[in-house]
């Protein structure tokens, strides 16, 4: 069995990595850390988890965290992250941080849209988290940067439109739907029931949400570009799921079905995406409590537009699986491992 540890385990990620843990057949789940439920059982935190784990959560220093895993998940807010890291590197353990402080490769643009940045060192090191493009990497990783929920969902879809040179990458518009799980579990006015409830808002509009410099440092990487997205973010009023729809033109003709091939061709041997069949549009339903991500690519005729829609559970390929599916691989466990289910339904 292999040690790992929770450091920030009472959000939303936290419990949804404890969740899929709890049944991994090669994994120990020996801390779990959390300030404000100190000294509380995590199943009395988490009423989902009783009789799943008997873990108390503890607030506790680097030193001591240190002799309980080998590896750990560090699901903590950005700049927090970034101040323990470096220790538990130095300590030889590996790593996987689901906040954003090592996702950007480039420091001045996270400084630009986050903060300072207290150990640029480790930047160029960390692997990001997408193992549908960086597999290999992240196999002989010390240090991966999760991705974020939005842009898991936009960069899969795009993904072999981008690689293939289908599309003008300067066209690309994405416009995309979440759960109110992504706000995170901290109280606040806006993800209230009565605020959210009955109601569907954008936010964040006008080219000012944080993921924008991630989509764009990826989808120029697949597109060999530099070219800048308008991205959209709305709030559901429902509990986890994120739907994208993204819209870009094609820069020669292309008949539907040889982008279907394409996509077919680039995804046959990934456990986790799934091309839906012509006609067959995704949904947060029938994706919800999975690491699956369902796409599906169509061609409007009309306005010589390709519209790629992308489902995923916000909590799980877009955060907490995602970090599992990396775990898996770092360790040189069968990728799937506990990842395996089918989604929930209804």
């Amino acid at each position: 069995m292999i040690n790992v540890a929770i450091i920030g385990a009472s959000g939303y990620t936290g419990v949804e990595l404890t969740r899929i843990l709890c049944n991994h057949p090669e994994i120990r789940l020996t801390a779990a850390t959390s300030r404000q439920y100190a000294g509380k059982p995590l199943a009395e935190v988490f009423p989902n988890l009783r009789g799943k784990t008997e873990l108390i959560c503890e607030n506790l220093g680097l030193d001591e965290l240190c002799e309980r895993a080998d590896l750990f998940f560090t699901a903590v807010p950005h700049k927090t992250a970034m101040d323990i890291v470096p220790s538990l590197l130095r300590a030889g353990k590996k790593v996987i941080d689901l906040s954003a402080d090592f996702r950007l490769r480039d420091v001045a643009v996270y400084e630009q849209w986050y903060q300072a940045h207290s150990s640029p060192e480790l930047i160029n090191e960390a692997v990001y988290g997408l193992p549908e493009l960086y597999r290999e990497q992240i196999k002989n990783a010390r240090l991966v940067a999760n991705p974020g929920c939005y842009p898991t969902s936009i960069i899969l879809g795009l993904n072999p439109l981008l690689k293939q040179g289908v599309i003008d990458p300067s066209t690309i518009i994405a416009d995309s739907k979440s759960g109110t799980s992504g706000a995170g579990r901290a109280a606040s006015v806006g993800s209230l029931f009565c605020e959210v409830a009955d109601g569907f808002r954008a936010y964040k509009v006008g080219g000012s949400h944080r993921h924008i410099p991630e989509i764009e440092q990826e989808i120029n990487a697949l597109g060999n570009c530099a070219s800048k997205i308008s991205f959209t973010p709305h709030l559901l009023p429902i509990s986890r799921g994120i739907l994208s729809t993204v819209y870009a033109t094609p820069i020669k003709d292309f008949k539907l079905s040889e982008l279907t091939a394409l996509y077919e061709d680039v995804y046959r041997d990934e456990p986790f995406v799934r091309l839906l069949p012509a006609g067959s549009s995704p949904a947060t339903q029938y994706v919800r409590g999975s690491n699956f991500c369902d796409i599906s690519i169509n061609h409007d005729l009309r306005t010589n537009r390709l519209i790629v829609l992308s489902a995923i559970d916000n909590v799980v390929k877009g955060a907490a699986g995602q970090a599992i599916q990396n775990m898996n691989l770092m360790l040189g466990l069968p990728e799937i491992t506990s990842l395996e289910g089918a989604p929930f339904f209804p």
